[in-house]
């Protein structure tokens, strides 16, 4: 049985072409050999609106996602706090499938939890009400309604402010609360929960309720790239070789 891989957190953007170019090499010579490949989330830097299709470059990763799909490896997306506006007309352009978050599956028979991860930093009461803030129609609204240029250049500086604010904070609140690890397995049913967003990729054993669980952390693109690799015996994270 052909295996599923799960990437996060590639932050895509023209002023980091590297990145660019190990995706393309990745989808090129990895993903066709794979089921089904699941984006969970800030796989572009920043994505103001569907209209943000108008950028050559996101236009080409589209293309790039879409080409995959087309030999038959199932693309989904599960959108993350950089990413979370990408729409239909976006998913149509990648031929993939947009998923909430969280999202449940049955994994090789694991019931598994996918999710970008941002909800469990629950320690980070700033960023928590910025996020409800955002995911809110109003906001969405306002946001969309804007002309394209004025939202990319609103992006711009709340990625400049946020890279401020996190110079202030201690690094043990940007990472997962284990209550809220803990709550999301109960409360989901699952035994495997697949993450990214703190770009601090690990396999971590969780024992809740007396029952043995798995957490995997995804690996963020900046240096190198990397993807978790599943199938019947297992999960594994894989790097790929440089260029």
């Amino acid at each position: 049985m052909s295996p599923i891989l799960f990437i996060s957190d590639l932050h895509l953007t023209p002023e980091r072409p590297q990145a660019a170019l190990l995706l393309r090499r990745f989808l090129r010579e990895v993903a066709p050999s794979a089921a089904a490949l699941y984006i969970l989330g800030d796989f572009f830097e920043a994505w103001v609106g569907d209209d943000d299709l108008s950028e050559p470059f996101h236009a080409d990763i589209a293309e790039a996602l879409r080409a995959v799909s087309a030999r038959g490896t199932r693309v989904a997306f599960l959108p993350g706090n950089r990413d979370f506006l990408a729409g239909e007309a976006f998913a149509r352009a990648a031929g993939l499938t947009l998923l909430p978050d969280p999202t449940r599956l049955d994994l090789f028979g694991v019931p598994t939890l996918l999710t970008h991860g941002d909800a469990f930093c629950t320690d980070d009461a700033t960023y928590q009400a910025f996020r409800t803030q955002v995911r809110g129609d109003a906001w969405q609204q306002d946001f969309l309604a804007r002309p394209l240029a004025e939202r990319r250049a609103l992006a711009r500086g709340l990625r400049e402010r946020s890279e401020h604010a996190k110079i202030d904070k201690k690094p043990l609140i940007m990472d997962v609360n284990a209550e809220a690890v803990e709550r999301a397995f109960r409360e989901s049913r699952v035994d495997r929960i697949i993450h990214g967003h703190t770009h601090r990729p690990a396999r971590h054993a969780h024992d809740v309720d007396g029952r043995p669980r798995e957490r995997w952390v995804l690996a963020d693109w900046y240096d190198t790239g990397a993807y978790l690799h599943c199938d019947a015996q297992g999960c594994r994270a894989v790097a790929l070789p440089a260029a």
